[in-house]
């Protein structure tokens, strides 16, 4: 992300543990060919697929080719498919399959063609119980050393069991080594929070609680769980969603500025900092958990299943900047429509117009698909009488001169190519997002409410973000 990234690699090789599973085939391989076709991919590459099922490298190459052919870019012209190696067996700390052996013989082609030791960037698509027993065998059989590993969330399910992760993750690789993907932070739309911001006074001079009552992150979905159903029963919509996504774009609005927008680690100590400052979930009074109605009658659900579908939560940031802003998160299955969004909802004017307006004046910023910018404002309504009607001002970043949007883990992956952890997660983020999740993981966690399908959740939600409402929606 920042302009001063270091030059990409002469050469690399992505090992795709999971090469053969749903998420590598929807996401990580087309994303690994977007970053081709951009010019975002070393000269020199290779791609590893790593996976328990028995293929050659034809076998792995039609199954690449296969995904891109779903994919919105297609199959490139000229797509060279010697580049592809498959590495199939298990692989743990005991069993290493064929990876040792295929590894060796790409990086040594790739020495032979660059010239240098090529870049070694692990990619774990798998599910995260797998985790430990990959990383444990990275290091078993010497394929850790010098390489970058990244993991996919969640990196843990509590606070406790991340620490248990993490420590694992330690005795193999150190910290600049792991890059944990949080693809909401590669999305444009987040990503332009810095620059409206920081480049922007007219917004900056804004962003804090002098002029703003409160922030709104909504991702509402409409899709149901009915082919995600055993996930979803041991996660749920708190889980999925809030420790990770929503918990760490706050955390992209609440932090301070950086000492340097362009230092990775000025932008990770900055998002850390915020994150440490959020105050841990009061399950009773700043949540309401819902389940939509027939979530029950989903194949492998429990008729008796509590698991929460819906979550609304009113998050605060302990610092002088947002102290008394409510944070207000709110995600789910099953509702109205599907979008995401961070609404600044600023406080009335003072002056000869105070009390007169109907609506608050917000910054919106949409994070789906390419992004945009919404402003929330007052005009005179046309005629003769001084009436005030609310209007919108658009900016869709797809239309910003001189650009091209690119998706969120193509444009991670980039990231991690070049070794910018920037918009990764930290252990130390992550050990303070589950800090301010624990409590709803206790014995105070709310029953779930029903809400009906298509509905934008439990009405007992409303409440959180009186005296205003959810501004989206409703």
């Amino acid at each position: 992300m920042p302009s001063n990234q270091p030059a990409l690699p002469e050469s690399v090789v992505v090992v795709l543990f999971g090469a053969t599973g749903d998420l590598a085939s929807r996401m990580v391989l087309p994303a690994l060919h977007e970053v081709h076709d951009r010019g975002l991919m070393p000269a020199h590459w290779r791609l590893v697929g790593c996976a328990t099922d028995v293929l050659d490298d034809d076998g792995f190459r039609d199954l690449v080719r296969a995904s891109l052919e779903r994919s919105e870019l297609g199959v490139p012209a000229g797509w060279d498919p010697s580049a592809v190696r498959y590495a199939g067996g298990g692989f743990t700390a005991e069993d290493s399959g064929e990876l040792p052996t295929v590894l060796a013989q790409v990086r040594e082609e790739l020495r032979d063609t660059a010239g240098t030791e090529p870049v070694v960037l692990h990619f774990l698509a798998v599910p995260p119980v797998a985790f430990a027993a990959i990383t444990k065998g990275l290091g078993a059989h010497g394929l850790a050393d010098g390489a970058r590993v990244v993991f996919e969330k969640p990196y843990g399910t509590s606070a406790e069991s991340f620490k248990e992760l993490d420590a694992l993750v330690k005795e193999v690789l150190t910290e600049d080594q792991v890059f944990r993907i949080d693809h909401f932070l590669g999305k444009e739309g987040v990503q332009t929070i810095y620059v409206l911001r920081f480049a922007n006074q007219l917004f900056g001079s804004e962003w804090s609680r002098a002029s703003i009552d409160q922030v709104q992150i909504d991702v509402p979905e409409d899709l149901d769980v009915a082919n995600r159903a055993t996930f979803y029963e041991a996660t749920g919509a708190a889980l999925d969603m809030l420790v990770t996504h929503l918990f760490q774009v706050a955390g992209q609005v609440a932090m301070e500025p950086p000492a340097d927008l362009r230092d990775p680690e000025s932008v990770i100590a900055a998002r850390e900092a915020a994150l440490r400052a959020f105050r841990p979930l009061d399950p009773v009074e700043d949540v309401v958990l819902g389940q939509f109605e027939g979530y029950t009658d989903i194949e492998g659900v429990p008729s008796d299943s509590v698991q929460d579908t819906f979550v609304a939560a009113r998050l605060w940031v302990d610092t002088e900047r947002w102290r008394g802003v409510p944070f207000l998160l709110r995600t789910g299955k099953r509702m109205a429509r599907k979008t995401q969004r961070i609404t600044l909802v600023l406080k009335p004017p003072f002056g000869p117009l105070a009390g007169e307006l109907s609506e608050p004046n917000t910054i919106e910023i949409c994070f789906a698909g390419d992004g945009e910018i919404r402003l929330g404002i007052t005009v005179k309504t046309p005629g003769p009488d001084l009436t005030f009607s609310p209007g919108k001002a658009v900016l869709e970043l797809d239309d910003v001169p001189g650009g091209e949007p690119i998706s969120p883990y193509a444009s991670l992956i980039h990231d991690a190519l070049i070794g910018d952890r920037s918009l990764f997660t930290t252990a130390e983020g992550l050990r303070a997002a589950f800090a301010a999740f624990a409590p709803l993981q206790g014995e105070a966690r709310p029953q779930p409410e029903p809400y009906a399908p298509g509905t934008w959740g439990p009405a007992a939600a409303h409440r959180l973000a009186a005296p205003h409402r959810w501004m989206l929606g409703e």
